[in-house]
C-alpha cells in the first residue's frame, strides 16, 4: 500500500515538471498536438498508477519519450511554417466583411448556431454589427467588430484618464515576498509603518498590494 502511494507521488511530480516543460500554453487553451500529447501523457501515467506490476521505470520511459518528441516538434514547427500548419493548422475567416462564409463554417465543422453562441460571448447580438470573425487555431473566436460600432476609445472621447500601474504583492497569506518588496523600491520599515497603520501583524495579512502611486490594498486573514 506504501508502495502505490510513493508510485503515485513520484508520477504526479514528473507530470508537473513534464507540463512545466512543455510551456505555459499547456495550462492555457491548447493547439490540436498539445492537446494529444497532455491526453496521451495523463493516460500514461495513469497505466503504472493503478497496475502495481509494472516497473515505475517503464512508465517514465514512454512519458519521458513523448516529452522529448513534443519539444522537438515545438522547436521545429517554430522554424518552419509548414511544419506548423501541419501540427496546429491555421486560422480560418468565418465572417468576412460582415458576411457569413458557409463554405468556411462546412470546412471547420461549425454550426450556425455554435457561432451565433460564441458571438453572444463576446456580447454580439447583430451579425451586421461584426465584420470579421476569425476561427483560431486553438479553437477560440476572435470577433472584430466595425470600427463604427466600437465603443470610443478615451483619446477618442478626449477623456483624460489616470496612469495605470500594475499591483506588486508584497505580503501574500501571511508570507513576506522580499523581492517583490525591492521590487517596488520599499523597505522593511515601510511595511512595518503600514502594517501598524492597518493594526495587524505580518502572520495577520492575507493580501498586502502597492503599486507605483503608492495605492495600497490590503486584506486581513478572516478570524485573525
Amino acid at each position: 500500500m506504501i508502495l502505490s502511494y510513493i508510485r503515485t507521488i513520484l508520477l504526479y511530480l514528473v507530470l508537473i515538471a513534464v507540463v512545466r516543460m512543455m510551456g505555459k500554453r499547456q495550462i492555457g487553451q491548447m493547439e490540436p498536438s498539445e492537446f494529444v500529447v497532455t491526453m496521451l501523457v495523463a493516460n500514461l501515467a495513469a497505466i503504472p498508477m493503478q497496475d502495481g506490476g509494472i516497473p515505475l521505470f517503464s512508465g517514465f520511459i514512454p512519458i519521458v519519450t513523448v516529452l522529448g518528441v513534443e519539444l522537438v516538434l515545438s522547436a521545429l514547427s517554430m522554424k518552419n511554417m509548414h511544419i506548423r500548419r501541419v501540427l496546429c493548422g491555421k486560422p480560418v475567416i468565418l465572417i468576412e466583411n460582415g458576411n457569413i462564409l458557409q463554405k468556411n463554417l462546412q470546412k471547420t465543422r461549425v454550426t450556425l448556431d455554435e457561432l451565433t453562441g460564441h458571438l453572444r460571448e463576446k456580447d454580439v447580438l447583430d451579425l451586421q454589427s461584426v465584420q470579421y470573425a476569425i476561427l483560431e487555431t486553438n479553437g477560440n473566436l476572435s470577433v472584430f467588430p466595425y470600427p463604427k460600432e466600437k465603443p470610443a476609445s478615451a483619446r477618442e472621447s478626449g477623456v483624460q484618464v489616470k496612469k495605470q500601474y500594475l499591483p506588486i504583492t508584497i505580503v501574500s497569506d501571511g508570507d513576506l515576498l522580499e523581492k517583490n518588496l525591492q521590487k517596488a523600491n520599499k523597505d522593511k520599515a515601510w511595511l512595518r509603518k503600514v502594517l501598524r497603520e492597518k493594526g495587524a501583524t505580518l502572520e495577520q495579512t492575507w493580501l498586502l498590494t502597492v503599486d507605483g502611486s503608492d495605492k495600497i490594498l490590503f486584506y486581513r486573514k478572516e478570524g485573525k
